[in-house]
């Protein structure tokens, strides 16, 4: 195995991972809310739109295969991980504070996608920040979701490194 090669297959190998971060965070938020009855607010929903988003990204540089691909992919879902970051943890240090967080920034992108009316099991918001604000183990979900966030940066960091 050449050293281009092993450089694709561990591209490839970090694109799935982060695939399966994203689509697992998904995955926990619909739980959480259509099994344990944890609705979601606004800045909720922003960071699903986030995650899907990065998965998408993913998949693009799955598909698109070599060093331009894993570029333009990791790129855009870095971004988008950096974005999700800082989404998080306004949810958590501003937003949850509030006793409503109607027409905030997150609500605008959101509907701005028609994505909450389109499918609103997955991107409506059903509960102001405050009430939203639920832990699992102790820790918040928005602190969750920003974990997942940085540990996606970090894979993309490292896909970005590696197509350089």
């Amino acid at each position: 195995m050449t050293a281009r090669t092993g450089g694709a297959a561990r591209t490839t190998a970090l694109f799935v991972f982060v695939l399966v971060v994203s689509v697992g965070a998904l995955v926990a938020a619909l739980v959480s809310q259509h099994v344990y009855d944890m609705q979601p607010c606004p800045w909720c929903t922003l960071q699903r739109l986030v995650f899907c988003a990065i998965a998408a990204f993913a998949v693009l540089g799955l598909v698109w295969r070599g060093a331009a691909g894993g570029r333009v992919a990791g790129t855009f879902a870095l971004l988008l991980a950096f974005a999700g970051i800082a989404a998080a943890l306004w949810q958590q240090l501003v937003a949850a504070k509030s006793a409503s967080c109607n027409l905030t920034l997150a609500d605008r992108i959101v509907g701005a996608t028609t994505l909450d009316r389109l499918l609103p099991d997955v991107f409506e918001a059903r509960a102001n920040c405050a009430d939203a604000a639920g832990a699992l183990l102790g820790v918040p979900y928005a602190y969750w979701a920003a974990a997942c966030f940085a540990v996606c940066a970090v894979a993309l960091l490292r896909i970005l490194r590696l197509s350089a």
